[in-house]
């Protein structure tokens, strides 16, 4: 996390604390890679259509302005037919990062310590002022909802 030979300071890195000696810490796959992958820290088995929560032994905290998503990597969901869900990592959540994994397989799926089950992708967020308003701006959509804008 260094740009050139100048150091970022705290405010500008994602901060990892450890809270188990086997945790890995987050790292990306490829200089080009969005997310940070995040690693199990236990064996879990989740058993045919069954579900989660696998610990990865690491708390973070985001820089100022953005929060982390835990997304899938596609490998993983590819390879064990998982999905994750629950993602969303506020800035000031500083309690132990866990993962929300569904098996979709008829397949108990086992995950061993070390495995690479999720990333991490920090994105920005906006918290504007809430203002209630009695219309809203015309769109050409309006209130068309699902299906509206076309089919698939």
């Amino acid at each position: 996390m260094q740009t050139g030979d100048k150091k970022l300071p705290a405010s500008e890195k994602l901060l990892v604390k450890r809270l188990t000696e086997n945790a890995i810490l987050p790292a990306r796959a490829s200089p080009g890679a969005a997310g940070y992958d995040i690693s199990s820290n236990i064996r879990v088995s989740i058993a045919p259509y069954g579900k989660a929560i696998v610990s990865t032994g690491i708390a973070v905290t985001a820089p100022p302005g953005t929060y982390g998503r835990l997304a899938p990597r596609s490998g993983f969901t590819w390879n064990h037919h998982t999905s994750l869900e629950a993602g969303v990592c506020d800035r000031d959540y500083t309690g132990e990062l866990k993962v929300v994994l569904f098996n979709h397989s008829d397949a108990t799926v086992l995950i061993e310590a070390g495995m690479r089950i999720a990333q991490l992708i920090l994105e920005r967020v906006a918290t504007p002022e809430v203002e209630e308003v009695t219309d809203l701006e015309p769109s050409a959509r309006g209130a068309g909802g699902f299906g509206s804008t076309g089919s698939t």
